[in-house]
This record gives C-alpha cells, sequence and structure tokens, in this order.
C-alpha cells in the first residue's frame, strides 16, 4: 500500500519497475545501463518489498533499498541488521527533503521488522549522521612494493598445509565453509547466504578494466579448507621489458594464523609482480605485524560499515561486554522516537571468554552518560572509541568515571571487520 509522504510518496517497487528504479541510481551515480547479465545478478538479492521509491507522479525521483542480513555482534551471536543500499535522489529532485523522508520511511519500517540494527556503506560521509548512523568500523588498504613484503622469521607456519588454486565457482564449498568458521571471530561480518556468495565471485569481464579473471587460492589440510583469497592480477611490462603486473587481493579469509601465512607468503612472493594491493582489511590485521617492516604496508585508513541503532533495548542486550557495566544511558533520537529515554544497561554474570550479558531496561533514574543515537551506533560494534566521542563533545558525563566504564564495556578485540561491500 502506498504511504504518502507528500509532495512524493513513498512505495516499494514491483520487479516490472526495476528499470525505472536503476534509473535514479545511475543519474545519481553517474553509472551505466545494466547488462541482462548484471540484472539477473541484481535480481537474485534484491528485495523488492524492501525497495523503496519516492514518486513525483508516476516516474521515480528517489530510491532506497534493504537487503535481509545477521551482524555478527560482540560476543558469540549475531543480531538481525538491515543492510541498507540504493539510496539515491534524481538530480532534478535533490533538496526537496526526498531524501530525509525516505529515511524516515526506512527506518520505521526497520523497526517494525523487528530489525535492531541498520548499516551501510556511506558513498558521502557528510549525509548518514543526519539520520542517526555511526562510523562504527574502520578498514585498512596495504600497498606494498616487490621486495617488502616478506614475513618475520617467527610467524607460525603448518608444514601440513597445502596450497591449492581453484576456480571460484567451483571452491564455494570450501570458501563457506571457511567463513562461516571466520564469522564469530569478529563483530560486523555478515553472514552470507548462496545468492549473496554468488554475487561474491560476480566477475564480467567489462569489469575487470584490464586485469585477470577472479582468481581463488586456497590453503587446506587433509581435514579441509583453513583459509581462502580471492584476488585478481594485472599484467604490465615497461618500455625495457621489466616486469611491473599487480596483484590486487579482493578478500583473504583463514580460520588461524598458520593458515593466513601460507597464503599471504604464496601471495606477496609471486613473480613478475611489482606491486601488492590489498583493500578492506581490519585495522589490527595480523599482516601488519607479521611483515619485516610494517612500514612499508603504507596503510591508509578509511572509514567502512556506518551503524544505525533502531531498537536501543534490543540491540545493547543483543551483545556481549569487555568488563561489567551498570550506567544509565540517555539518548535522543529524533527520527525514532520509541529510543529516546533513559535506559538502564547493566551486565550480570561472571563474563568469561563470550564477555559479559547486559539487560538494558527503561529507567526513571538520573542519567549517567548523554548522547545522540548516531554516537551510540558509532561505538556499538567495539571499533570506535566513546572516549573519543566524549573528547569530541559528542557524549557528555554527567556521573565522573561513567564515560571511561561504559568505553571500557564497550570495547572489543578483536576489532570490527566487514569484507562484504553491498
Amino acid at each position: 500500500m502506498t504511504i504518502s509522504d507528500a509532495p512524493y510518496p513513498i512505495r516499494p517497487v514491483s520487479q516490472d519497475e526495476f528499470d525505472a528504479f536503476h534509473r535514479v541510481d545511475m543519474h545519481a551515480f553517474h553509472g551505466s545501463p545494466l547488462t541482462e547479465d548484471d540484472k539477473q545478478q541484481v535480481f537474485s538479492r534484491l528485495e523488492f518489498d524492501r525497495s523503496l521509491a519516492a514518486f513525483d507522479g508516476p516516474t521515480p525521483v528517489g530510491t532506497a533499498g534493504a537487503y535481509t542480513f545477521a551482524l555478527s555482534v560482540p560476543g558469540p551471536g549475531t543480531l538481525p541488521a538491515a543492510g541498507v543500499t540504493w539510496v539515491s535522489v534524481l538530480p532534478s529532485h535533490r533538496r526537496r527533503g526526498v531524501l530525509r523522508s525516505m529515511m524516515r520511511h526506512q527506518l520505521a519500517d526497520i523497526r517494525e521488522r523487528g530489525e535492531p540494527l541498520a548499516i551501510l556503506w556511506a558513498s558521502e560521509s557528510v549525509i548518514y549522521s543526519r539520520y542517526g548512523y555511526g562510523r562504527a568500523m574502520w578498514h585498512a588498504d596495504l600497498q606494498l612494493k616487490r621486495g617488502e613484503a616478506t614475513l618475520a622469521p617467527w610467524v607460525p607456519r603448518d608444514p601440513g598445509l597445502r596450497l591449492r588454486l581453484a576456480e571460484p565457482e567451483a571452491a564455494l564449498p570450501e570458501l563457506a565453509k571457511v567463513y562461516d568458521t571466520v564469522l564469530p571471530s569478529r563483530p560486523g561480518i555478515i553472514a552470507r547466504n548462496d545468492a549473496q556468495w554468488q554475487g561474491t565471485i560476480y566477475d564480467p569481464a567489462e569489469w575487470r578494466h584490464g586485469a585477470s579473471p577472479l582468481h581463488c587460492l586456497l590453503a587446506e589440510d587433509d581435514s579441509g579448507p583453513r583459509g581462502y583469497a580471492l584476488y585478481r592480477g594485472q599484467s604490465h611490462w615497461d618500455e625495457t621489458s621489466l616486469p611491473g603486473a599487480t596483484i590486487n587481493v579482493r578478500e583473504l579469509a583463514a580460520a588461524d594464523p598458520a593458515a593466513a601465512v601460507a597464503m599471504w607468503t604464496d601471495l606477496l612472493s609471486r613473480d613478475l609482480t611489482a606491486e601488492f594491493n590489498i583493500r578492506n582489511r581490519p585495522v589490527d590485521d595480523p599482516l601488519l605485524f607479521q611483515l619485516t617492516d610494517p612500514r612499508r604496508a603504507r596503510t591508509r585508513l578509511k572509514d567502512a560499515l556506518w551503524v544505525r541503532i533502531t531498537d536501543v533495548p534490543g540491540a545493547l542486550a543483543g551483545r556481549r561486554y569487555s568488563s561489567p557495566v551498570d550506567a544509565v544511558i540517555e539518548v535522543r533520537d529524533e527520527l525514532l522516537p520509541g529510543n529516546a529515554g533513559r535506559w538502564r544497561l547493566a551486565t550480570s554474570g561472571s563474563g568469561g571468554l563470550d564477555g559479559y550479558a547486559a539487560s538494558c531496561e527503561p529507567s526513571g533514574s538520573a542519567a549517567d552518560v548523554e548522547l545522540e543515537v548516531t554516537a551510540l551506533g558509532a561505538a556499538y560494534l567495539g571499533g570506535t572509541g566513546l572516549g573519543g566521542l566524549a573528547g569530541a563533545g559528542l557524549v557528555t558525563e554527567r556521573r565522573p568515571g561513567a564515560v571511561r566504564q561504559l568505553a571500557a564495556a564497550l570495547a572489543w578485540e578483536p576489532a570490527p571487520w566487514c569484507p562484504v561491500d553491498f
């Protein structure tokens, strides 16, 4: 049913309306029409009941979609999360409130579906804090030159490991087994279904820009796979016939340090190669500590997932904590009034390897800490420190020591990481 969001009504689109839906995205992101193969790949994952458009008469002028995800959170479990995507406004309709109306509409729908979290990759970092999203994760891009990528002699090695090249399509069961093993080890990882795995290895020639097809390297032993890497190479020879190929690592996951060492040792020593580009690694990637000269990694930090809490008690009670905490948190949330108010976050039990469980209930007591829902989302996965947010003026301490206590509880090791781009 159409929901009136004057002056541009918002409703889900049907598959028959996809071309008009995509036209908005194409103009906003300076893209191109999809091939039929691209379109079928999109259709295999797009959830049309969650794909919204704002209409000016019969014409879509704004879009916002969401995927139904399970997101690993601090502790051993996952929580339902809406993966927000396809957000765009037709250039002719900018600055008319279209995006704000869609964000309000979408966030209300996410909350009604029982998803306590919304997550996204921000195309522009100035946009989404206005709608309660906080920068919850940071990634590192690494660039190494040939001869600089040696690993220290003390790194763990397992002589029982074997490396095998495989076609990504044929190796999907092995990839999924490793990925599912890694999933609970870090916050921020999204569980993948079959359609999402097909999207991960989708590799049309027109996307390669002169590089090789996507390759897969497996690390395994007699018990099965322990790690994988997805990468591509781009050949280059200079005027004097010196080789200068580039290897671009798209994704590497390992169930244990020795498996990661085996794959990095192979990839970073490939012949005819002058440069290695490794994208979207966790900021505490073990590789940074295993390189003989870590400065040679030329690390560049960038923001990754942004988190928007749509159900404060559900989200805070749904994760574990690194240390005991008992604090009343006053949350301000303009777009979702159900989040606004004072909440008592209190851990229980003796903790353990999985951290401390907690309850989160409404409270009539005075607040120990006050903050916007944006700051709470930023700190939620343990990758953005609450103390830094307080130092920036985004968190107010009402009880001395409360920020430090709450920051210690929210912090998590290891750092969050999301290898899934959506």
